[in-house]
């Protein structure tokens, strides 16, 4: 009877102090969870893919202001670009301030060499860091390391051969938010259609590099950055174009306008764009109806890898 007596009781007390214990939180256990989930997303973009938003009509007509697209980081091997770091105040900034649009990264100090490295393929739509600026400009790959590359009325010569160019039929954009067709920049394409509606006609060519690697460019006539070079493009370094060829701030256009300034090390690419996830057309407001009609159809999915020629153009 003793011992009956003796055991309920710290049973009692025990199963007091198990319940009471469940109904509170453990924060550290919260914190531990939601630092290894920033860390396991953090390391993704660094070391595998990242989202990407294209901001400008430098790639047009491939790529529109709205696309949104993955980045493989894998592609070239790793870099001292490669690594996603947040930077909490340009975050505060932008959201809660509003202030003008910043990278929201931090890029670390030039490193040479690139872990598991591998050149870029002439053709590919690479992202890229350049050592003067803390932006990502994403661009197409035209020259490699030992190439001679020069600009003429706005055909590529490399290696002394012209790369080839066709003209095809005149491409026509529908004009929204996203992409009104300035006049500023794309002088004469703005239309108005019969029923009213405005469509951007684009003057384009399909242009095919030495290993076979086409896509379509748009020309909108003679501009300065029509005329390049010649130069030698270094060791470890590359050459980058925009497919809109006369609005592009590429290899071509010195770093005081806002440029690349010539050829750029291999180490300073991020990544491969690879394809469009979905693309939005700038009409997006709080209001949850625009969220589904602001989509623009038939984007999603697009492979952002340059189409390939039996025979490689000479």
């Amino acid at each position: 009877m003793t011992d009956d007596a003796s055991i309920k009781p710290t049973r009692s007390i025990r199963a007091g102090r198990t319940g009471k214990e469940s109904k509170g939180t453990d924060w550290w256990a919260e914190v531990k969870s939601i630092t290894l989930l920033l860390l396991a997303v953090l390391g993704f973009h660094s070391f595998i893919a990242k989202p990407f938003y294209i901001p400008s009509e430098s790639m047009m007509p491939g790529l529109l202001v709205g696309d949104r697209l993955v980045v493989s980081k894998y592609a070239y091997g790793w870099s001292y670009v490669s690594p996603t770091i947040p930077n909490p105040v340009a975050i505060f900034r932008n959201v809660v301030l509003r202030s003008p649009p910043e990278p929201w990264g931090i890029t670390l100090p030039f490193m040479e060499g690139r872990i598991w490295g591998k050149m870029p393929e002439r053709g590919d739509i690479v992202i890229a860091t350049p050592r003067h600026s803390n932006e990502d400009y994403i661009k197409r790959v035209i020259g490699l390391p030992g190439d001679t590359l020069e600009v003429r009325e706005g055909i590529v010569i490399l290696n002394g051969t012209p790369v080839k160019q066709e003209w095809l039929t005149p491409l026509r954009l529908a004009v929204d938010a996203n992409s009104p067709c300035d006049p500023r920049q794309l002088p004469g394409a703005l239309q108005v259609e019969p029923d009213g509606s405005t469509v951007c006609v684009l003057p384009v060519k399909r242009e095919t590099l030495p290993n076979g690697a086409s896509y379509t460019i748009v020309d909108t006539g003679p501009r300065e950055i029509d005329w390049y070079g010649p130069v030698r493009i270094p060791e470890g370094h590359v050459f980058l174009m925009g497919d809109n060829r006369d609005n592009s701030a590429d290899s071509r256009v010195s770093l005081e306008q806002q440029g690349l300034g010539g050829p750029i090390p291999w180490e300073t690419i991020g990544g491969r764009a690879e394809f469009i996830t979905f693309s939005l057309d700038g009409t997006t407001t709080l209001n949850p109806a625009t969220w589904f009609s602001s989509f623009r159809g038939g984007r999603a999915g697009t492979s952002l890898r340059p189409e390939h020629a039996e025979t490689p153009a000479q």
